[in-house]
This record gives structure tokens, sequence and C-alpha cells, in this order.
């Protein structure tokens, strides 16, 4: 399913992203150094990092008027530009996409995500837990192994709403210990990440609340699975 543009109504605050968002994300994969980046700091700003905080501020909004147990900060919740590259054959300085998250507390390390995904390649939307750290994963496959049941009602919802858990990553045989599970569930204990996805259209990032609604109706379609892993970690944590 392919998140489309709608005819709707503008948000206060963000009328959308501007049509230089994916020209400048374009742009910098081309012009790859800090001089180029530093001389075009102006269009970063206007449009990118400013769209995109006021994109925030507004999902949060909506998020919390639909009950939604989901925001971010405007100036935390983004990631930034320049990549990390320390360890990578790759130095390039920067990313030529964009993205931003809403949890339950804000905060980019809070597990149990909503982010979307900003890039001329093509944006798209995702939930769940990417890359939990080892406790939190072996209490993600104790859960799924202990109930499988919980896990395929949860798929079968998923499904309902257009919905599949990403697959990438996974393991090609099953970890150490699970060796004697379920065979409805061995796909998901062999899983890294806990996701799923939806892919949105270019033009929707031109229009304000058809972005916000389709991220609200994108987290509301994922908070099974949210709900499911803030569920499995609280308890991990009373088990602590």
């Amino acid at each position: 399913m392919v998140a489309r543009p709608l005819k709707t109504s503008p948000v206060a605050g963000f009328p959308g992203f501007p049509p230089e968002t994916l020209k400048f994300l374009t742009a910098l994969g081309f012009h790859q150094s800090r001089e180029w980046f530093q001389e075009n700091r102006g269009i970063y700003l206007s449009a990118f990092r400013e769209p995109l905080e006021n994109y925030i501020a507004a999902a949060s909004r909506a998020c919390e008027k639909k009950k939604l147990p989901l925001r971010g900060d405007p100036k935390r919740a983004a990631f930034r530009l320049n990549r990390d590259v320390r360890f990578s054959k790759d130095k390039s300085p920067y990313k030529t996409n964009g993205g931003a998250v809403l949890t339950r507390t804000g905060a980019k390390g809070s597990p149990g995500i909503v982010y979307t995904h900003i890039d001329p390649a093509g944006g798209f939307f995702a939930a769940g837990f990417y890359h939990p750290e080892p406790p939190q994963l072996l209490a993600f496959r104790k859960a799924i192994a202990a109930r499988p049941q919980r896990l395929l009602d949860i798929e079968k919802k998923l499904k309902g709403k257009g919905l599949a858990l990403w697959d990438r990553e996974s393991l090609t045989r099953n970890p150490r210990d699970f060796k004697d599970v379920d065979e409805r569930i061995v796909h998901a204990v062999r899983f890294r990440n806990y996701l799923v996805r939806r892919p949105y259209e270019d033009a929707m990032l031109q229009d304000g609340a058809a972005m916000i609604s389709a991220v609200t109706t994108f987290a509301k379609d994922a908070m099974p699975l949210l709900q499911f892993g803030w569920d499995i970690l609280g308890e991990e944590r009373v088990a602590e």
C-alpha cells in the first residue's frame, strides 16, 4: 500500500515541504563538500531544516489530538544530515536523505518509533523497533516463542492494513536456544528488527495536511506492533 496525496485543508504551521526540498537533497548528492553546504546553508534551512521541524511539531499535535502516544521535539527528533565517517570507507560528509522520529517520550533513543524518511529516491514511513539492543532483541524472541498466537494475531491485524513485518537482515537459521519453536513463528524469532513500512508518493511532501494525515494513519495502523513491543520491554524492565 502506498500513501497517496489527498485533497485536504492546510495544517497550521506546516503547509508542506517546498519543491526545493528534494532538489536540495539531490544537489547535495552531487556536491559532497562542506564548502558547498555552507554556501547553500540558507537553502538548507528554508527548504529542509525548518519545514522538517514544522512537520515534527504538527505531527506531534496531531498525535495528541488523536490520542496516539507519540511525540517529537522539533529541535531533537530530526536526524542530522552529517554522516559519521569514522568507521566507514565512504567518506562523503553528508547524507542525501533526511528523517525524523516520533516516540513515546519524544527522544530519539526511546524504543518504539514512527519514522518519516525523506529521500529523492523514494520516501516512506516506518514503525517499530529498529536494531534493538541484544537484551531487547532476546526479550522479543522469548515473548514470541512463549506466546506464538499473540504474534500471529498482530500480524493478522497488520495485514488488514496492508502492512507486513520487515524481513530484511533476518537470520537464515534459528538463534541459539530457539531451535524448537512453533513453526508458525520461526520467521519472527529470526528477525533482527520488528518493523513495518509504508511508502508515500513524492507529491505528498508538498501537502502538509496530507503528510500529517498519512503519518498519523500509519501510526494508528502500526500501533498493534508498537504496543506489543512496549509491553515486552516493559515486562523485561520489571524482570530486571
